[in-house]
């Protein structure tokens, strides 16, 4: 099993860069910061910029892995985007991974003035998203006139990306998805799946339905002609009624039940003093310390 932890984009950097470093020598896997212009309850909140922080994050850490939790078209476009991870990714080199979602319907949904959008609407802008964030992501052989899109949601005319990516073909991507439209698009094209279960759902439910998740996703990528072992598969934990880290015992007996499930890796939130994710560094610091010595700095 693998362990992410996530850091949102609250502090200011001095603060920020020990954690970033703390995760890294404390031996976690991956570490990841929202890609949200602003967030539910913390709207009122500092809220800082997301491939910033990652930039910085990967100039104070060596090993371990960065990535976005989760990006969406809601205010981006895949040609800016692109050159955007790509940089950070060579900075890093080579430890990005994009996680990707279709987009929400709150705060980013509308602060740019956009219109609201069906699910079926959100669902095509996400596969042109995908789509053309991965032609853009792969190598450009020299003297290519360029990658250019005529889609229904994202235009491009002959973009460039300048240099070879540095993880080939390209970053790994991570995609967020819980619906039949979405997991058969995880099986095309992602080399990860993330999800945050069913939110309406909690305790037991929660875990049932992870479950049922996970097996459409087993589905979708027999559909594909995908092996299961092919695809990694992230669990956010604090989508569920419990904090994760709220204790040793309730880590470990999540860690357990989604070992079960199939999960090769798990996300927990960086504990906050109040508010949504409060609770400890003490139980962040006991769990790491049962990491692989190998992870470990």
């Amino acid at each position: 099993m693998r362990h992410g932890i996530v850091i949102l984009p609250q502090d200011p950097w001095p603060e920020a860069r020990r954690r970033w470093q703390r995760a890294e020598e404390l031996g976690f896997d991956h570490a990841w910061t929202y890609d949200h212009l602003s967030w539910r309850s913390l709207a009122g909140e500092p809220w800082g910029a997301t491939l910033p922080t990652l930039t910085a994050a990967a100039m104070v850490t060596s090993r371990i892995r960065l990535g976005t939790f989760v990006a969406s078209p809601n205010f981006r476009h895949p040609v800016p985007f692109a050159k955007e991870l790509a940089t950070v990714d060579e900075i890093s080199g080579g430890r990005f991974l994009l996680g990707v979602g279709s987009g929400g319907t709150g705060f980013d949904a509308f602060v740019l003035g956009q219109a609201e959008l069906t699910a079926r609407e959100r669902h095509e802008r996400f596969v042109e998203f995908v789509a053309l964030l991965d032609e853009l992501l792969r190598f450009e052989p020299p003297g290519s006139e360029g990658i250019s899109a005529d889609g229904q949601w994202f235009q491009a005319h002959e973009a460039r990306m300048v240099g070879a990516p540095a993880q080939r073909p390209r970053m790994p991507f991570v995609l967020a998805a819980n619906g039949p439209k979405g997991l058969a698009l995880v099986a095309e094209r992602a080399q990860g799946w993330v999800t945050t279960g069913k939110s309406e759902a909690g305790g037991e439910d929660w875990w049932k339905g992870v479950a049922e998740l996970s097996a459409r996703l087993d589905e979708s990528l027999e559909a594909a002609g995908r092996e299961r072992a092919s695809l990694d598969r992230y669990l956010s934990f604090d989508s569920a009624a419990v904090y994760s880290l709220e204790s040793v015992g309730a880590f470990d007996d999540m860690v357990g039940r989604a070992a079960e499930l199939g999960f090769t890796d798990v996300i927990s939130h960086w504990p906050r003093r109040d508010g949504i994710y409060t609770g400890s560094e003490s139980v962040l610091e006991e769990v790491a310390s049962r990491f692989p010595a190998s992870r470990r700095e």
